[in-house]
């Protein structure tokens, strides 16, 4: 089986080198093909040029804006020869972009896989991502084998949209733990206590997580290069707020988690590692 990938950005670039380490037969796009050139694999023109030489395209790239101009756009993949062939899209996207997408496809006679990965740079290396997984049951079932080659654990939750809506739970998550103990960081650095001694006792006593484990070299360092950017959290935790809104669901934290890496995103922290939301804390930077 010969795969189509799109999107070469930090994670989609470590997850491509994974597949081809393990012997997927890999085509690429990715709007700068330079890169792309290090892969060492064929790169394709466009979307549609890529769908043409592959059984199946997996996406993942910024927003649901971004995948709906790979997907339909003037030289998207259903320009090509989509028909009969798969999309697997990894973005974390809106669920109802998610949900209409499926239903676009199936109409002109091709499936789409809801299927965003939890976990960033580090795991996709190491083969650890954990992927959760919607739509059509038998072609989660034909694409399992390749989802193990980089996932240590794949979850089929149902329906599409499912798979997306659980993304943005766990992100809610993921943001609110980031904010919460760079904000501690700061105040404990603030009032006198050493940034190292700080993180130690964390990681000893409440902080104890795998958001601090991953992330304490990081602000140690001030090395805030990114692995998940501070833009990426804004936009998964203000798609949370609208499926909040069309669930009459409530929740005290998330506008404020949201509007931390906001202010982050102000400081033109928008491109850096989400961990950089330490840095709206910190009284001298």
């Amino acid at each position: 089986m010969k795969i189509g990938f799109i999107g070469l950005g930090h994670l989609g670039k470590e997850i491509a080198k994974r597949l081809i380490s393990q012997g997927v037969d890999l085509v690429v796009y990715n709007r700068t093909k330079e890169k792309a050139k290090e892969l060492g694999v064929e790169i394709a023109d466009s979307p549609a040029d890529l769908i043409n030489k592959v059984d199946a395209v997996f996406i993942i790239v910024f927003d649901s804006e971004a995948s709906k101009k790979v997907i339909f756009g003037e030289k998207g993949l259903i320009k090509g020869e989509i028909k009969n062939k798969t999309i697997i899209d990894m973005t974390t996207n809106h669920y109802k972009y998610v949900e209409n997408t499926y239903k676009e496809l199936k109409n002109i006679g091709a499936f789409y896989i809801d299927a965003p990965v939890l976990g960033s740079v580090i795991p996709a290396q190491k083969g650890e991502l954990v992927s959760l997984v919607a739509g059509d049951k038998e072609k989660y079932e034909e694409f399992l084998p390749i989802f193990k080659k980089f996932c240590k654990s794949v979850y089929y939750v149902g329906e599409p949209g499912k798979a997306t809506k659980l993304k943005l739970i766990n992100n809610i998550v993921l943001g609110g733990f980031m904010s919460v103990l760079a904000e501690a960081i700061a105040i404990g650095e603030n009032v006198g206590f050493d940034k190292d001694l700080l993180i130690n006792i964390l990681s000893e006593g409440a902080g104890k997580s795998y958001i601090l484990d991953v992330k304490k070299q990081k602000l140690l360092t001030n090395d805030f290069s990114p692995h998940f950017s501070v833009d990426l959290i804004y936009k998964d935790l203000h798609y949370a707020q609208d499926l909040l809104k069309d669930t009459n669901a409530f929740s005290f934290i998330l506008q404020n988690v949201k509007e931390s890496y906001g202010k982050a995103r102000f400081l033109d922290c928008g491109s850096l590692d989400f961990s950089a939301v330490y840095k709206i804390f910190k009284k001298d930077t």
